[in-house]
Formats: structure tokens, C-alpha cells, sequence
């Protein structure tokens, strides 16, 4: 059996954080960090960002995230699959077992797959460096790639394949592509990019059946339709991957509870990243799918590990590049809510507050506007002070 003072389930972007979050007080202390990847932490982002965009932009110096700088040692290509929380022991796949005085759980979610079509070669769920490889090597060749899920991934890898020559068919369950989040004019401004691209829309369609051939792949979708690609990405979100904690008796909700300490129930185990349902100081109890809340949450949660006992009193924000077009948004960001738009040049710079029911600012989007997070974080922690007509203006370029 290893024992570590620290050990960390997961290998992403929380993993390196919480690991130099722990460095911060403690130079000594070992840290172990427990992946199902095969490659050390990485900036997740560009895989759908700048590792198409920018030629200059190299694996060892902007994508690898360097953890072993911490003096981690790596135990990658295993999961976990018990934890004991009396014993403070967790056991993998293999049969090893691992001693902590301190656990992160950072496990992340796990990818929402395709009827008929589990993972394989041609069947992408894009959640890791490997499955950006193997994209890369279809893309340069010219493949025909279909993209399932206009969300948030989808949309970023779509603009990434076609960009780099492919041929690409984006199938989105919205009528609109964008039309989940953005306001109608704004949304078919961010659709026309697509066309003008290249990219063959199946726009308000869904995949009921997918079949792999030698080949290629064969999708039927909802209309009878079918669709025939040399692959397929599925963008269709994460399911937090919460089973581990659930078994070990901890409690779980929507992802593992805990608190804004980011301590389960258990005062030696702590959660942070996409699997930790916290308190969000302005916005209540959440879950953060976005590398702004991996990195900050996961800070945090390293130095509590080794004894900060600080509240973790960050708003996140998430912010994507697709075409020519970006943005950056704090909070609830959603077609459901009434909008109040202040645009500069319409559907081009602005800005686009989101409202509930009783008129307060639930989220702020800020398109082709930037370094304004921190203002928008204070619109929404005054929201209940703001009148709709109180917006437009409060927030420029």
C-alpha cells in the first residue's frame, strides 16, 4: 500500500490546481493524484479551442499543465473503485490500495454517449487528449465528421474541424444553433457563422439510432433521416460522476454536496470541480461545468486540504471562441429568462442581462466585450437593487 498526506481522484485541470493550491502551505507533504487518463493534467480547453486556431500553440508549452512540478507522484490509466472511509483507504481497478489522510474528490463527469454507438475509433465522446489525437488525425485527412450536440462543446469543435478542412455536419436538437442560451436576433447572427463556414446544419433533430460500419458511421435521426460520416463527436454534456462518493456514504444531490469549505461530510474528504454542488456566494447552491471554477474551486480546495479552512467565495465565469466571435458570461445564461440587451453594434459587441421571473439578474453575458466579469459578478450580487431600466449602460466595453 502507498500512503499519501494528500491524495486527489481525477487528473484534470482541479487536480493541478488543488496540488499547487496544497504547495502553497505545505512544501513537503506527499500528493498523489489517481487519473483514468493516460496523460498527465492538461489545459481541457484547447482541445476545442487553440489546438485548432493556432499552429503556434504546442502541447508542452500551453497545453501540459506541468503538475509534477508539485512533486505529485502519478498513478494514470486506473480508476478508483472503493473508498474507505474508515480505513482512509481508496482501491483501484487494479487490485492497489492507497492511504490518505486528506482525499479531493475531482472526478469530473463522464460523457453522455449515443444510442448503439459506445466509444471507439470512430466514435468520439471528446473529453480527452486522446480523443483530440484521433480527431486531429481524421480531421487532417479530410474526413467526414458529424458533430451531435450544438452546446457548448459541439459548437467549439465544429468551428475547430471546419476550420481545419473538414467536412462537417453539426446535428443541434435547438431550432437554432445557439438558440439555448442566446436571444433570437443574436442566435441566428451565430448561426449564419456556421453556413458561411461550410458546416451542413440539422438543425432540431436528435439521434435515435447510430450504427458503426467498417468504414464510417450510419446515424438515423428522429425524422427517419439518415445521416452517413467517417465519424462522429458526441457533445452531448456530462453526467457528474458521483457513484464513487454515493457508495462511500457521502451525500449526493445534483453532484457530491459540500460545503463552502468544499468538505463532504466526511471532515477528511473534500470535492471540487464539475462533480461539487457548493454554495455559490451570489448565486446559491450550484454545480460549475467551467475551467474558471476547475481552477479557482480547485485552489481552494488544496489549500483546505492542507489547512486553510477558507470559504471558497468565487463567482466563476465561462467564455468561449468560436469563428470570430466570443464571449464571456457570469451566472445563468439561458433562452428561458427575459433578456435586456445593451448593444453597441447589434449582435456584434454588447451586452445581455438575463432576468427571472421577478425581474432579477440571474446572469451576464458579455459578447466580444471583455475583462468585465468582475462587473458583471456586481451586477448580479446588487441585482435585487436593479430595475430592468437601471441596465443598459452599466456595463461598456
Amino acid at each position: 500500500m502507498t500512503d499519501f498526506r494528500y491524495l486527489i481522484v481525477g487528473g484534470g485541470m482541479v487536480a493541478d490546481a488543488a496540488a499547487r493550491g496544497v504547495r502553497e502551505l505545505d512544501a513537503d507533504g506527499s500528493i498523489g493524484i489517481i487519473s483514468e487518463d493516460v496523460d498527465r493534467p492538461y489545459a481541457r480547453p484547447a482541445l476545442s479551442k487553440k489546438l485548432w486556431t493556432d499552429p503556434d500553440f504546442s502541447w508542452h508549452d500551453k497545453v501540459d499543465l506541468h503538475t509534477e512540478e508539485t512533486g505529485a507522484q502519478f498513478v494514470l490509466g486506473t480508476s478508483v473503485t472503493a473508498i474507505d472511509r474508515a480505513a482512509k483507504t481508496v482501491s483501484t481497478a487494479d487490485g492497489t490500495v492507497h492511504g490518505y489522510e486528506r482525499l479531493l474528490l475531482a472526478t469530473g463527469g463522464k460523457p453522455r454517449g449515443l444510442p448503439g454507438l459506445p466509444p471507439s475509433a470512430r466514435v468520439l465522446d471528446y473529453r480527452s487528449a486522446s480523443d483530440y489525437r484521433r480527431l486531429r488525425e481524421l480531421a487532417d485527412a479530410g474526413a467526414h465528421v458529424a458533430v451531435v450536440g450544438g452546446g457548448y462543446i459541439g459548437q467549439e469543435i465544429t468551428a475547430g474541424i471546419v476550420q481545419n478542412g473538414a467536412r462537417v455536419t453539426l446535428v443541434d436538437p435547438d431550432d437554432v444553433v445557439g438558440g439555448r442560451m442566446f436571444p433570437a436576433d443574436l442566435a441566428q447572427a451565430f448561426q449564419q457563422r456556421f453556413v458561411d463556414h461550410g458546416v451542413e446544419l440539422r438543425t432540431g433533430r436528435r439521434v435515435s439510432e447510430g450504427t458503426e460500419t467498417a468504414d464510417g458511421v450510419r446515424l438515423t435521426l428522429d425524422d427517419g433521416s439518415v445521416l452517413e460520416a467517417d465519424a462522429v463527436v458526441a457533445g452531448l454534456g456530462i453526467e457528474p460522476a458521483t457513484q464513487l462518493a454515493a457508495d462511500a456514504g457521502l451525500t449526493v444531490h445534483d453532484g457530491i454536496v459540500v460545503s463552502s469549505t468544499l468538505l463532504t461530510d466526511d471532515d477528511s474528504v473534500f470535492a471540487a470541480g464539475d462533480v461539487a454542488e457548493y454554495p455559490d456566494r451570489i448565486l446559491g447552491t450550484r454545480r460549475v461545468e467551467h475551467v474558471d471554477n476547475a481552477q479557482q474551486q480547485g485552489r481552494q480546495a488544496g489549500r483546505n486540504l492542507a489547512d486553510a479552512d477558507e470559504t471558497y467565495d468565487h463567482t466563476p465565469m465561462f467564455y468561449s471562441d468560436v469563428f470570430d466571435m466570443g464571449y464571456e458570461a457570469v451566472g445563468r445564461v439561458s433562452s428561458e429568462l427575459r433578456t435586456v440587451e445593451d448593444w453597441q453594434d447589434p449582435t456584434v459587441t454588447g451586452v445581455v442581462y438575463y432576468l427571472d421571473d421577478d425581474d432579477t439578474v440571474r446572469g451576464v453575458l458579455l459578447w466580444n466585450v471583455w475583462d468585465k466579469t468582475d462587473d458583471a459578478r456586481k451586477v448580479i450580487a446588487e441585482a435585487n437593487a436593479l430595475t430592468p431600466d437601471m441596465l443598459p449602460g452599466r456595463i461598456t466595453p
